[in-house]
């Protein structure tokens, strides 16, 4: 729970001393009494002065005590993941896209939706794992750095558009940019996800030739083939027979896992999008260890401060009143 708490609460046990102390021992009376009828006033004086010197000595007594007890404000738990997987999620964002041939329930929608929809679950799975998106279409475009904050990832993936970047479709730039978030990177496992529905027709780098500099950067490479592939569609007159996934160059995807000790996937339809992200998911198993602490502040200081002040003062009344 959030709050105060006294880390030495035991000292708490003080605070009665004083009032044990008045109620046990006797007090010294002188054996007689001399009444001065012309100092009364001045009597009276002296009597609200001992009463303000005895409150002040009560206040700071009871100060002290709190002080000696620590008192300390406990802030909410953080959790810190002493290890964390580096994770790049590469999308294709080309505008082939766009194809509705995801077959979800009984309807169809477009590939770019339906990754969006199983990403973002994917996303939400994978606490303690730093984050990034890389998009690449003419070029390759880092959209999330690699971050702990999923939110900003699953909000960023949410809008993102077709044509951002262009029609194209450059997998060996999407690789290689990923990479390159991995440079400086000091986690133990560094994972890329690379989603595509296309064959490489942009871009500067040759994708196998990517995998292969990943590999030396220790980078493991999940690839997926988007792309539902033979469908019948109707037409006015006639059902023909459409290949939605001519363009899939599955042959280099597979080589760009095989190259990186990854594993090729293939999806059809939403459901096995969502298979695959959740088999990957198992391949890749966040860090369960993890390490929590709660700020603290110390209080002490304030009614110690305090309390030592009032002790001055009754010291000071004392003195002035004698």
């Amino acid at each position: 729970m959030n709050g105060f708490t006294f880390e030495w609460w035991w000292m708490l046990l003080a605070l009665p001393l004083p009032y044990l102390a008045f109620r046990l021992l006797k007090e010294q009376r002188s054996s007689s009494l001399v009444v001065l009828p012309h100092v009364t006033g001045a009597t009276v004086t002296r009597d609200k002065t001992e009463k303000i010197a005895k409150l002040f000595a009560i206040l700071a007594w009871i100060l002290l005590v709190i002080a000696s007890a620590r008192p300390v404000w406990y802030g909410d738990p953080i959790e810190v993941h002493p290890k964390h997987r580096d994770m790049m999620l590469v999308i294709d964002l080309s505008y082939s896209m766009s194809q509705e041939d995801m077959k979800q329930n009984n309807d169809y929608i477009d590939r770019l939706t339906a990754v969006k929809q199983v990403v973002t679950d994917f996303v939400d799975k994978r606490t303690g794992d730093r984050l990034g998106l890389v998009y690449f279409a003419d070029h390759a475009y880092l959209q999330t750095p690699l971050t702990f904050d999923r939110e900003t990832v699953k909000t960023q993936l949410d809008q993102t558009v077709l044509k951002l970047i262009g029609t194209q479709t450059a997998i060996g730039d999407g690789i290689g940019l990923a990479t390159k978030t991995f440079v400086d990177s000091d986690a133990p496992q560094r994972v890329m996800i690379l989603l595509s529905d296309g064959s490489n027709n942009s871009g500067v780098l040759d994708p196998i030739q990517a995998a292969e500099i990943a590999k030396k950067f220790n980078t493991t490479i999940y690839t997926i083939g988007v792309g539902a592939g033979e469908m019948q569609v109707q037409n006015f007159f006639m059902t023909h027979t459409v290949n939605t996934a001519e363009d899939l160059d599955e042959k280099t995807l597979i080589k760009i896992a095989d190259t990186t000790g990854g594993q090729y996937f293939r999806a059809r339809d939403a459901k096995d999008l969502a298979t695959i992200y959740d088999t990957i998911n198992a391949f890749q198993p966040i860090q369960k260890a993890t390490q929590s602490w709660r700020p603290r502040t110390e209080w002490f200081m304030w009614p110690a401060f305090i309390g030592l002040l009032l002790v001055i003062v009754t010291v000071m009344i004392r003195r002035n009143d004698a």
